[in-house]
């Protein structure tokens, strides 16, 4: 057996490590998949050549690179029984707080909350694909992943649309305490989504290491959304808004384009 390992600089976040289980899904030469999002890294143990499963990193443009291939005698894995619970939990949580930014943001008239609403609506999309198409065909996993992709593109093209009538338009400002303190919790909301998802992981692995938080680009976004809050208080702006919401459906579009990839 053959062990490869990819160092994978894009991979920030367990969603990311399911988008790469689902596109790996039908190479019948893997035998397993040992993820490290610390330090970005995934071994994946299989028997031949390593040609078809470098190809499929690569095709998903998250910074794929390959580092080396080696024999190896280890044959045992630790089957994680777990770990559908584990999903259903993080599922549970990010939807949970979809309704709970999109409400608030409405009501606030934040598009950065909007913004990130929508984006965790797009993990709980990647979560939903694992959980809903374990068991199932290659092709069933293909179509709920494409219909996933087209209906987040679309709610990104009408977030769009939206930041450009706020921008050419008279609004009121947005509640930047509302953005804050929503964002604070979201922000604790994806650090414990991090910690449970590591959970399946090794005892060792199980001590999360800050630097797994930190380097989320959810995260990032939370802290995004609460600078702009700042900001729109300090400038009396809704501008700092309109652009954190800007970029995060910029980020949105893109994890779109990675699902529909899947469905090819």
């Amino acid at each position: 057996m053959n062990k490869t390992i990819f160092e994978i600089t894009k991979m920030d976040c367990p969603s990311e490590e399911n988008l790469i289980r689902m596109k790996l899904d039908g190479i019948s030469s893997i035998v397993n998949l040992e993820f490290d999002i610390p330090n970005r890294q995934l071994a994946i143990f299989h028997t031949g050549e390593p040609e078809q499963i470098k190809a499929s990193i690569l095709d998903l443009n998250l910074g794929g690179k390959w580092i080396s291939t080696e024999q190896t005698n280890k044959i045992n894995f630790e089957e994680n029984t777990n770990q559908k619970k584990l999903l259903w939990a993080v599922l549970a949580i990010n939807f949970a707080f979809f309704i709970i930014e999109m409400t608030t943001g409405i009501i606030s008239k934040s598009m950065g909350l909007v913004a990130d609403s929508i984006d965790m609506l797009a993990d709980s999309f990647v979560y939903g694909i694992s959980l809903f198409a374990v068991g199932g065909t290659l092709i069933r996993k293909k179509r709920i992943a494409k219909l996933a992709g087209y209906f987040q593109i679309v709610l990104a093209i009408i977030g769009f649309t939206e930041i450009l009538r706020r921008f050419f338009g008279l609004e009121k400002l947005p509640s930047f305490s509302t953005m804050i303190i929503v964002s604070v919790f979201a922000l604790i909301a994806n650090g414990i989504c991090l910690y449970i998802l590591q959970q399946s992981k090794s005892k060792e692995e199980a001590h999360m290491k800050a630097s797994m938080i930190f380097t989320s680009n959810d995260v990032i976004i939370n802290l995004g959304v609460i600078i702009a809050g700042v900001f729109v208080n300090w400038l009396n702006s809704g501008t700092p808004d309109l652009i954190i919401g800007t970029i995060v459906f910029v980020l949105v579009i893109q994890g779109a384009f990675r699902i529909l990839k899947l469905s090819k």
